[in-house]
């Protein structure tokens, strides 16, 4: 067993997520240090979305790339995006670090109902996808890093389960 939640989120967890939204020019929300292999490290992605959408159709790409099935929006859903912030896990703490990267809609979890609204006041619309749905894609991530480096290794993953259910 090796735990590495918090490293893992300032290496790798955001880039991640920027790729898995096909985020152009993405580029660190706040930086928080320099990796060993010289890279910057820090928490969130900010960047170009792959084509123009409104917030209705971000938040059925977001559902789709991160395969899950229901995500909160905050703002106008006939708002056009051109680009966006993403931070896997909870992201409310970092709203004014999306608005001073560009965004204009800021993709994460565990937004509250005031944090939202004061996140659209300020001009930032927002998709919370959950916590569990922006990270549990490091899963299928780390099982092939895993099985690349170490290929006589069998890998076991656990089941994808979403930790509730929309009724």
């Amino acid at each position: 067993y090796y735990a590495m939640h918090t490293n893992y989120d300032i290496v790798e967890m955001a880039p991640l997520a920027a790729r898995m939204l096909a985020l152009k020019d993405a580029q660190i929300m706040e930086k928080t240090c320099v990796l060993p292999d010289g890279r910057e490290g820090g928490f969130g992605m900010a960047g170009e979305l792959p084509k123009e959408m409104t917030l209705l159709q971000c938040a059925e790409y977001v559902k789709d790339v991160f395969q899950i099935p229901d995500v909160k929006i905050f703002g106008n859903p006939e708002t056009v995006l051109n680009r966006a912030a993403v931070l896997p896990g909870s992201g409310k703490s970092m709203t004014a670090d999306a608005l001073r990267n560009g965004a204009e809609v800021y993709i994460t979890g565990d937004f509250g109902h005031h944090d939202g609204i004061d996140a659209v006041d300020q001009g930032l619309n927002v998709i919370d996808a959950g916590h569990y749905g922006t990270e549990y894609g490091f899963i299928a991530y780390m099982r092939q890093e895993l099985e690349t480096m170490f290929p006589e290794l069998a890998v076991g993953t656990a089941r994808v389960h979403h930790p509730y259910r929309v009724v």
